[in-house]
């Protein structure tokens, strides 16, 4: 890893507390979370500016972001 970008980060979501408002999914500004079913789901990791909306926005306190804002981050090519 080049030393000016930082690892992708974590974002758990617990499915026991999600009740599934989709409060995450509609809050996140880059598309990182969808709703799959009845939970969200993360499916563009890649996106994630660890901003933390989804999870301040979360009721339920069943998401969670761990890691650092991206300083670059390279493309798939």
């Amino acid at each position: 890893m080049d030393e000016n970008t930082n690892p992708l980060p974590i974002i758990t979501i617990n499915e026991v507390w999600c009740k599934g408002c989709g409060f995450c999914v509609e809050y996140c500004p880059t598309g990182v979370l969808v709703m799959k079913g009845v939970v969200p789901a993360v499916v563009n990791l890649e996106a994630c500016t660890v901003c933390q909306m989804c999870d301040y926005m979360c009721p339920d306190f069943a998401i969670t972001v761990i890691g650092e804002p991206p300083k670059k981050r390279k493309k798939a090519v």
